[in-house]
């Protein structure tokens, strides 16, 4: 069988460097996330995120599964004390589960950590429904964040019509997101 030729033709790899990114404020205090890929359409969103140390997030129900690769420090779901993420665990979390996310207040350095995460966090907060938290809703969030802060549309990608980045490294806007 001969080699297929390819059908989605790319001039560029897609490849975002979190080294490149602008870290974006998180849903809570103590938290920080970069974008890497945000697809509204199919509910798939991939964050590097970064949790100071006391850092909890509320309890949360997944619609979908989450893969969670810890690259740097501690933390652990309240819910599992005794099975603590460290730097180079890989998580597997089914649909339907349901966590309380936390780095331990002594922690001498903040919990890092890449996921890949299908579907929506339903989030709660003493028992009560408190929001919904998605690939749109999390983009939605970034760029008014960058709007606020006076930044450009950060890079990262974003499928529609085909994979594309949310901008090329030849645009240097010259004013703020969106103005």
């Amino acid at each position: 069988m001969p080699l297929p030729k390819s059908f989605t033709h790319q001039d560029r790899l897609l490849s975002v460097n979190i080294g490149d990114a602008t870290p974006f404020p998180g849903s809570e205090a103590g938290s920080t996330i970069i974008p890497l890929f945000l697809d509204r359409e199919n509910g798939v969103w991939v964050l590097y995120g970064r949790f100071e140390p006391g850092t909890t997030l509320p309890p949360h129900f997944h619609t979908g599964t989450v893969h969670f690769f810890t690259t740097r420090g501690q933390w652990n779901y309240v819910e599992y004390p005794d099975d603590p993420q460290t730097a180079g665990s890989y998580l597997y979390e089914p649909g339907g589960s349901i966590h309380t996310f936390s780095v331990p207040a002594d922690a001498t350095e903040p919990a890092e950590g890449f996921m890949v995460v299908y579907g929506a966090n339903v989030i709660f907060q003493d028992g009560e429904f408190q929001g919904v938290r998605d690939a749109g809703a999390i983009e939605d969030g970034i760029l008014n964040a960058a709007r606020a802060m006076g930044l450009p549309v950060p890079r990262y990608i974003r499928p529609g019509g085909g994979a594309a980045f949310s901008r090329t490294d030849q645009e240097k806007p010259t004013t703020a997101c969106g103005t």
